[in-house]
């Protein structure tokens, strides 16, 4: 079954709400009532007309041991009786248990509602369990076989005209039990297409979530970093531009202004590059296009501790790998590593100015890789690093490496530390 939304147009293969009984036609499964549709006017009519015809033929060819058998009364009401029977078949949808158990006593008095009594069995027998109809069907048979029994009609036998009374009411249980079966299954396969799309929907919304969590995480580990340098850049111009104006500092001069405005621009050039790249991995269509796009890795931190050292920020890097570690780990765990050392960095250079940064990294196929970034806390650094959403972010990419995330402030040094498990 295909999956369309609910403002899709219908299907050209589904059959028209006029075609199907109102319980499959109706659209609202939990509509206690459902609207008949044409195809329900036109059965409920012609059953009444088999009613009718049924009720008529047995008043006309009233058999003479029929009158011997009944006291007179009884043929006196049996065509208002059956008259009655015929016409409460236009409320058998909404009552079809107690039309069912009323016509019970209407059949004993009169013969005419017998096709009455038929439809109300196969109407039981659709619009209810097996057991009530199955008893009401049993207190059809039970009078009318031992009316049969004693009364066999003239030129059959008592077996027979047991059989054709038992089957009289025995065929529209079975049929109706039949129908109320297949419209069962049909409402048990559209409820499971109904939850398959219901959990697609949601699976789809997951998805669409934990996308745009990813952008959000890999914009904020390009951007917070390229920014945070900006913002140190700009920082020391305008800090240089003031102690001229006040007369505290040499101005600068045309050399140094154009060095400060070029390192400004190559930064911002370089953020919108990195950013360009995180989104070219985010719409790789396949594995081979997310390998095609460059991603960071253990041998561009060096580069990424340069740029921090350029900006005046006074960072130690001690890489203790084993040999080999850029063609073993896998480079999902490489960018991590690398986020991870440009987070700590970028929340150093936030949070805690003019600090020294100590970085390790370590990476062997025994311990598995750890790579640990501290600095000291200044006084009154209210918060410390990591008080906003980037650590959030990077334990989230750690948890999908299966990797584990701590960071804490200890004898007032603040420690980010990071293990991953080493990929064979």
């Amino acid at each position: 079954m295909s999956e369309r939304s609910p403002a899709a147009p219908r299907s050209g293969t589904r059959a028209p709400r006029w075609l199907l009984p109102a319980e499959l036609a109706e659209s609202d499964p939990t509509r206690p009532r459902p609207r008949r549709t044409l195809r329900d006017w036109a059965v409920d009519l012609l059953l009444f007309t088999g009613a009718v015809l049924v009720g008529l033929d047995e008043w006309a060819r009233q058999p003479a041991y029929y009158a011997q058998a009944v006291p007179q009364w009884m043929l006196t009401v049996d065509p208002w009786v059956g008259a009655v029977a015929c016409l409460a078949l236009w409320w058998r949808r909404r009552f079809p248990l107690a039309l069912a158990i009323a016509l019970v006593p209407a059949l004993l008095v009169a013969g005419t509602a017998t096709g009455a009594s038929m439809v109300a069995v196969f109407t039981a027998a659709i619009r209810r369990d097996w057991l009530p109809a199955s008893l009401v069907t049993l207190a059809y048979l039970v009078p009318t076989l031992h009316f049969a029994a004693q009364y066999p009609p003239p030129g059959m036998s008592t077996s027979g005209a047991l059989t054709v009374v038992a089957m009289m009411f025995l065929a529209p249980l079975g049929w109706g039990m039949a129908t109320r079966a297949r419209r069962q299954l049909i409402l048990g396969l559209r409820r499971d297409a109904q939850r398959q799309r219901q959990e697609h929907r949601r699976r789809l919304a997951d998805t669409r979530r934990a996308e745009r969590e990813r952008i959000a995480r890999e914009m904020h580990d390009v951007l917070a970093h390229r920014i945070s340098l900006l913002s140190v850049h700009a920082g020391g111009l305008a800090y240089r531009t003031a102690q001229a104006q006040a007369g505290t500092g040499q101005p600068l001069t045309p050399d140094e202004l154009r060095a400060a405005t070029e390192v400004i621009r190559d930064t911002a050039a370089q953020a919108l590059d990195e950013l360009g790249e995180v989104l070219a991995v985010l719409r790789a269509a396949g594995p081979q296009d997310v390998a095609a796009a460059p991603q960071p890795r253990l041998s561009d931190i060096g580069r990424l501790v340069a740029e921090a050292r350029a900006a005046d920020q006074r960072v130690n890097l001690e890489m203790v790998c084993a040999p080999g570690t850029a063609e073993a780990l896998r480079p999902a765990t490489q960018r991590t590593v690398y986020r991870t050392v440009q987070e700590g960095l970028t929340n150093a250079r936030k949070h805690a100015p003019g600090t020294p940064v100590a970085v390790r990294v370590e990476a062997a196929p025994g311990p598995g890789v750890a790579v640990t970034v501290s600095n000291p806390m200044p006084p009154g650094a209210g918060g410390g690093p990591g008080a906003g959403t980037g650590l959030i972010g990077l334990a989230e990419r750690v948890a999908l490496d299966g990797g584990t995330l701590e960071h804490a402030v200890a004898d007032e040094s603040f420690r980010l530390t990071v293990r991953l498990s080493w990929p064979a």
